[in-house]
């Protein structure tokens, strides 16, 4: 009955939200996910796979690599939820779908045998049609946040329902399983972060100009002009600094170019699409691909993403290169990870100058764990 109550619900509030759907697939950020994923354009179900994970963005897609590798000669499914996610996915030898709009599985999905979740992607129906059809459904790298758990647990009435239909949780810290546990799932186990398997390297080589190179990484709306501010009063005293600015998402490059000439019109401002250059005083990179490349480069990284109440992203990536690490207070979706990383600051937007002074007394930041998968890939060969 309330697998019913809850199709219908979201059917009806996809009519009442059609307006809004349509405007929103107009953008070009949605312009491939929206048609894919609530009117099945160009998305026809899966193929028969032996394993079909769902994850929802970029670091998830790229998460699974050392994974989708140790399944080699298995046929392998990934459904995502947005553009970024789809691009890193169609790197695997594997079929790439969008997810449909929960009540359209019901026609979409077919008979998976293993269906593998990706940390919090808890869509009550993927689970629940999944495990109808016979399908062992895992919820891999799952997580709660501190922040997130209290909304949890005061609907720990729906994911009491929602955890019957799982058959394993592997999840990150002891922290998480507690929390899974008070939500009513049982078959949980601590199995570590996955993303401590990735392989992270540069896929390009750049010369490293002279002097302190700075990198400002995944950075979000409202961040990029306090860490331009921060950066600015500390190469009052560094003349020989340059700031490397990587957005998050590419339809905000041209408002962060526009942000910075004015916001730092007195120094040497140069967009990397045009110039392919890192002489400027400040550079915008506005282009997909780059980041690690340029982590490898430079000396300090300003992790974006958890100034703004985003969560935070993943400080592997500059550490891996021995990046110093300064981010945000606000990165309770990364707590997990950022255990495993030495000497990072914590500060807020109006703190970055002092910050950045202090990091010339800190050594490099490192990864200090490791994980071994093979707990992991135990429970997901097919049986």
């Amino acid at each position: 009955m309330f697998t019913l109550f809850y199709t219908l619900l979201s059917a009806t509030l996809f009519t009442v939200a059609l307006p809004f759907i349509l405007i929103l697939s107009f953008k070009k950020k949605y312009r491939s996910s929206i048609p894919s994923r609530f009117f099945l354009w160009n998305n026809h179900c899966f193929d028969p796979s032996d394993i079909w994970f769902h994850v929802c963005s970029l670091g998830e897609a790229k998460a699974i690599a050392p994974i989708v590798e140790r399944l080699s000669g298995f046929k392998i499914a990934i459904s995502v939820i947005t553009h970024t996610g789809y691009e890193a996915a169609s790197k695997y030898s594997a079929q790439v779908r969008y997810l449909p709009y929960e009540p359209w599985l019901w026609f979409w999905m077919g008979r998976p045998k293993t269906v593998v979740i990706l940390e919090a992607e808890f869509w009550y129906l993927l689970f629940r049609i999944a495990h109808a059809r016979g399908a062992r459904v895992i919820a891999l790298n799952a997580r709660i946040s501190d922040r997130s758990f209290p909304k949890y647990y005061k609907m720990r009435w729906f994911y009491q329902r929602l955890f019957r239909y799982c058959d394993l949780i592997l999840c990150q810290s002891s922290e998480d399983m507690a929390r899974f546990i008070a939500l009513g799932a049982h078959n949980v186990e601590v199995v570590g972060n996955i993303k401590l398997a990735q392989k992270i390297e540069a896929t390009k080589t750049y010369s490293k100009p002279d002097g302190v190179v700075i990198i400002a990484g995944s950075t979000h709306e409202g961040e990029e002009e306090g860490i331009l501010r921060g950066f600015m009063e500390y190469q009052r005293e560094n003349p020989n600094t340059r700031l490397i600015i990587v957005p998050r998402h590419p339809e905000r490059f041209t408002k962060v170019a526009t942000l910075i000439t004015q916001t730092a019109p007195q120094m040497s401002f140069a967009r990397w699409s045009e110039t392919q250059s890192l002489m400027s005083n400040i550079i915008l990179i506005d282009a997909m691909g780059e980041l690690n490349n340029l982590y490898a480069i430079s000396d300090i990284a300003i992790l974006g993403g958890a100034f703004a109440p985003i969560g935070g992203h993943n400080p592997l990536e500059p550490a891996r290169f021995g990046c110093k690490i300064i981010s945000g207070k606000n990165m309770f979706l990364q707590r997990e990870l950022f255990k495993y990383v030495s000497h990072v600051q914590f500060v807020e937007l109006d703190e970055v100058a002092e910050a950045l002074k202090i990091a010339e007394t800190l050594p490099p930041s490192e990864v200090n764990a490791t994980i071994d998968l093979e707990r992991v890939m135990e429970c997901l060969r097919p049986l």
